[in-house]
């Protein structure tokens, strides 16, 4: 598979303004993560209360996500990534002028929630322009948008130590109105759509089983990047003792690496099929997470933390390899479904690590719940991986030969 050949398939204006979307959304999901250390210092917040506080954005954006994704087939991708850029502008804005105090902070994260929904729209706005047999490493494209937590752990932590951290939502606000321009001139709404159905019709894929196997291979994927993404500052505050701006730039180090390697599990999920390659990815992530909860030296923990995070980012690039094979007919919808139940994930995670160290006085527990969920998701996926693919993908997860003549 040439990328000279990827390009052509498609249309590559989209799919990086649904990149671009992604990543910009994404910042600004995690904009309070990257921020704890501050916040949670000004309002003397206690573990269970920075965990809840971390959960609230992710929780909320697993909430929007369907709406999203139901907005997006009714009327457009690109009308729908508009809405949310609007929206999410204002959210800025409200942060900007008026958050001052716990509460309002908590109200701010329910906000953030449209950002953290855009991942439902970006991924078949982008990608819904290639061909079956390519959409892993367009979803993989669109889906680095991850990389967004670089982006909130490198500015957010030294601009609030400058200028405040309500700030910050001000500074925010810029590339997000950017985005919003450039996506007016330069995306198309993809040629997939099939026929307009009903917020009824499409919601019936909840009653598929695989749709429910893809939410708790998903849980462990994504639930894992964004849930230790957003706590990865407060957990390197308090048990390594590290500054604020440096325990917020540590979201960099799982930004960076599993962002990267999103785009590469699409792609191998496309050459090697993604039952293959998530099969080597979850005992990856075991790993690492047993290894984490040992909390060993900074730097032997930074180790563990990079084979998670790289199992994560894969891992993300992997399903969603999978997911538009199986329902070709309602990608955004399913985007937004599976998505919704991977941000749940994230938003477990927090609330388990503040768990763990209010009752037992450490986080080790947080890590050894988040590896043994890789268990349980390895173990559905080989259990259903032969009726797959006796019905609707290739051997090890690939793209069925008729769909790759298709293409051609």
């Amino acid at each position: 598979m040439s990328m000279k050949g990827f390009w052509k398939s498609g249309h590559p204006p989209t799919l990086l303004m649904a990149l671009l979307y992604f990543d910009m959304s994404f910042m600004v999901w995690m904009v309070n993560a990257a921020m704890a250390p501050f916040i949670s210092q000004e309002f003397n917040l206690s573990p269970a209360e920075k965990g809840f506080m971390l959960s609230i954005p992710v929780f909320a954006g697993a909430f929007f996500r369907i709406p999203l994704g139901l907005v997006a087939e009714m009327i457009g991708r690109k009308t729908a990534a508009l809405i949310g850029l609007s929206i999410t502008l204002l959210a800025m804005l409200y942060g900007f002028y008026f958050v001052n105090s716990f509460t309002e902070v908590l109200i701010m994260g329910g906000v953030l929630g449209v950002a953290g929904a855009s991942f439902a729209v970006a991924l078949p706005l982008g990608a819904g322009w290639f061909p079956p047999s390519r959409q892993g490493l367009a979803m993989g494209i669109a889906g680095a948008g991850n990389s967004g937590t670089i982006f909130a752990g490198l500015f957010a932590p030294p601009l609030a130590k400058a200028y405040g951290w309500n700030a910050v939502y001000g500074y925010f606000a810029i590339p997000i109105a950017l985005v919003m321009i450039l996506m007016w001139f330069f995306a198309k709404e993809p040629p997939d759509k099939m026929e307009k159905k009903s917020a009824t019709q499409y919601l019936k894929v909840l009653g598929e089983k695989d749709i429910w196997v893809f939410n708790i291979l998903y849980w462990v994927t994504f639930g894992g990047y964004v849930g230790f993404s957003s706590f990865m500052p407060t957990f390197m505050a308090d048990q390594y003792g590290v500054s604020k701006v440096s325990a917020g730039q540590f979201m960099i180090i799982i930004g960076f690496t599993a962002s990267a390697v999103r785009v590469l599990g699409g792609w191998f999920s496309d050459r090697f099929g993604g039952i293959h390659v998530l099969t080597g990815i979850y005992v990856m992530i075991l790993v690492g997470a047993l290894g984490a909860a040992t909390l060993p030296s900074m730097s032997l923990f930074f180790i563990f933390l990079i084979v998670m995070a790289g199992g994560m980012g894969m891992g993300n690039g992997s399903v969603f390899q999978l997911l538009p094979l199986r329902f070709p007919y309602a990608k955004a919808i399913t985007a937004g479904i599976v998505g919704e139940f991977g941000a749940l994930g994230g938003a477990f995670i927090p609330m388990v690590m503040g768990y763990s160290m209010n009752t037992a006085g450490t986080y080790a527990g947080g890590f050894i719940v988040y590896g043994l969920s890789s268990i349980v998701a390895l173990g559905f996926l080989l259990f259903f991986q032969r009726r797959w693919t006796t019905s609707w993908v290739g051997k090890g997860g690939k793209a069925l030969a008729s769909e790759e003549t298709e293409e051609a």
